[in-house]
């Protein structure tokens, strides 16, 4: 049975898409058919309050959980009705639920963790369909930083001979993929390179109301202090050698008000934001390339909500001028559903038995398989 579904919603908790993929042995992956649910306010500022809360009932992470889970089933049987699917079609979903909390060094010298909110039984009891859940925590386990994943999904897509190319996923963090040449003998290397909407919109949200800033035109209305920009990339994981993942837990509003003076325009800061995305994420291929002794890439293949951020794409053109953005719709994927395509993969792998982890990648000891199976 060639379909699978994947779940995915991402730090900017703007709600679940769900992928519909055909990953026939004999054929490359292909996007049979999509749902993007908006995430409801009450569940999306409780998840917020979580991501940023010291502490949490279990009563509160019980309330999400169980909320977060019925989004995800209206998103699958949705999606299959208007597919003309059973649930008997589909040979699992692939769920990566939720992140509420990412620390891959621990807190206070306390053990490495990773939280999603998720509840892989109950998805399968409202489904009817098997679920593949809970992938990050077996590369946590092997050593590995858990992020990110997608890279191994990029590598099955984009990886071809005799091209260097680069994908770049702009969420609520930013994460970036470095593919060889297919005739290189080298693993893919990848890595998160910092924040990309997270702080973007939680700056528009207090300033301008509204989920986002549509096309960064408020950002371009603004000009980049470049003190401010100099403080922010003085953060040392900007700096810090991959393996490296992160989240709100280094990038959050407090993080960004202990580096402002207090006279800054709003806009300004807004443009800054946007600059330090681009500046990182430039640091960020500059780092992939020295490691690998790389060319500059063919191209760099923009994914996620931030691909639609004209600014944002702006920004970066100018930062890498020798690298041009290529749109991953030319190349067969749509730029808004190759994460959750990738959980649909994932899934596939983990029924395969094959591992879907890359060492290069999260530093894990070696490949893993990954997630558990919840039958329906």
């Amino acid at each position: 049975m060639p379909y699978f579904i994947g779940l995915m919603s991402g730090t900017s908790l703007d709600g679940v898409d769900a992928a519909l993929v055909d990953l026939s042995a004999s054929a490359p992956p292909r996007l049979v058919a999509t749902r993007a649910s908006a995430m409801p306010k009450t569940l999306r500022d409780g998840l917020w309050r979580l991501c940023h809360a010291e502490r949490a009932s279990f009563a509160e992470l019980a309330e999400a959980e169980a909320a977060f889970c019925a989004l995800q089933a209206e998103a699958v049987n949705k999606l299959l009705a208007e597919a003309g699917l059973a649930a008997a079609d589909i040979a699992a979903v692939g769920s990566h639920g939720q992140t509420v909390e990412h620390a891959p060094w621990g807190h206070g010298g306390g053990p490495a963790y990773t939280l999603q909110l998720d509840d892989p039984s109950r998805l399968a009891e409202l489904t009817g369909c098997t679920v593949v859940a809970d992938f990050r925590r077996r590369d946590l386990a092997a050593g590995g930083q858990a992020a990110p994943l997608a890279p191994a999904f990029h590598e099955a897509l984009f990886r071809a001979p005799g091209r260097w190319r680069l994908v770049l996923n702009l969420g609520g963090f930013a994460n970036l993929t470095l593919l060889p040449p297919a005739e290189d003998d080298r693993a893919p290397l990848g890595f998160d390179t910092g924040p990309a909407n997270a702080l973007l919109d939680a700056w528009h949200a207090r300033h301008r109301g509204g989920a986002y800033d549509p096309d960064g035109a408020w950002a371009t209305s603004g000009r980049v202090d470049e003190a401010l920009l100099e403080r922010l990339l003085a953060e040392p994981f900007f700096h810090r050698p991959p393996p490296r993942s992160t989240g709100r837990e280094v990038f959050h509003p407090a993080w960004l008000e202990e580096r402002l003076r207090g006279d800054e325009a709003p806009e300004d800061v807004q443009a800054t934001l946007a600059e330090l995305t681009a500046a990182s994420v430039a640091l960020g291929i500059d780092m992939a390339r020295e490691r690998y002794a790389a060319p500059s890439a063919e191209c760099l293949i923009p994914c996620g909500g931030g691909a639609h951020n004209g600014d944002l794409l702006a920004r970066l053109a100018r930062r890498l001028p020798e690298t041009p953005l290529e749109d991953a719709t030319g190349l067969g994927w749509p730029p808004d559903w190759l994460e959750a395509a990738a959980f649909a993969w994932l899934a596939w792998r983990r029924l395969e038995g094959r591992p879907g982890n890359l060492p290069s990648v999260t530093g894990a000891a070696g490949p893993r398989v990954l997630g558990g199976v919840y039958a329906p």
